[in-house]
């Protein structure tokens, strides 16, 4: 019988996290490792991710989410049961009239194509397999909701919504299963130059309903549980992580 109380790592084989330098990323390394998961982390500042490595005892394995030959090659021969697909870039703030398509390509090469490549290739590892498996896409409320200035990034986000319910669907007869989490903005040095202004805050905040920003570890917990056993009949599934604004 499923034990629904535990994560429910015991046994299952190892779990990538892309975008394990950043802080979502490094958030669930950390709680993986700490739920008995094997974790391989995979992340472009190589300091952080060495970091990381040491702090939790990860592998890591870096490359590239925009190049299919180097996404090809670091899974060749590669053990997977899951992945996090945490790798991402938030581009630029712009309107449509002013964006730069450049920068809208690049957007979409990394958190749209990247995560793509990365479940071509581990859904075939795990496919063979047999055993199963599930991957979690972190997404953005910027998918489910338009904000100023994310044409590039929700536009991003949102192909990654699909990719998610359509990996759902082809999966799900090798008892793969496919989720994503889309949170609210959690407040760095990285995301404070914009969100951290008075009158972008302000009413941001104002409307959502628990009225503060989230942490990195309140991302990462709902990515743990989506992956762990408590989780086995949930696929297809954006999951908002946002203090309630898409709600509002």
């Amino acid at each position: 019988m499923t034990n629904f109380s535990s994560p429910g790592f015991d046994g299952k084989g190892p779990i990538l996290v892309t975008g394990a330098s950043g802080g979502i990323g490094g958030a669930t390394v950390r709680q993986l490792v700490a739920a008995g998961a094997t974790v391989i982390a995979n992340g472009r500042n190589a300091e952080a991710l060495a970091e990381l490595a040491a702090e939790t005892g990860c592998a890591t394995l870096p490359f590239d989410l925009t190049s299919e030959d180097a996404v090809k090659a670091a899974f060749d021969g590669l053990d997977l049961w899951g992945v996090v697909n945490c790798g991402g870039w938030g581009g630029e703030i712009a309107t449509p009239m002013e964006t730069d398509i450049a920068v809208f390509d690049k957007v979409m090469a990394i958190n749209a194509r990247g995560a793509l490549l990365v479940t071509k290739y581990a859904s075939r590892i795990m496919v063979a397999a047999g055993k199963g498996g599930a991957i979690v896409n972190v997404s953005s409320q910027a998918s489910l909701v338009g904000l100023r200035g994310h044409i590039s990034y929700g536009s991003s986000k949102a192909a990654l919504d699909n990719i998610t319910r359509v990996s759902a669907l082809e999966l799900g007869e090798y008892n793969i299963r496919v989720n994503a989490v889309n949170p609210t903005v959690v407040m760095t040095p990285m995301s404070a130059w914009y969100w951290g202004r008075p009158e972008v805050q302000g009413p941001f905040l104002d409307t959502m309903p628990l009225h503060r920003w989230a942490t990195e570890d309140e991302i990462a917990a709902p990515i743990v549980f989506l992956l762990s056993d408590g989780a086995s009949m949930i696929s297809g599934v954006t999951l908002p992580i946002d203090g309630g604004f898409t709600a509002v």
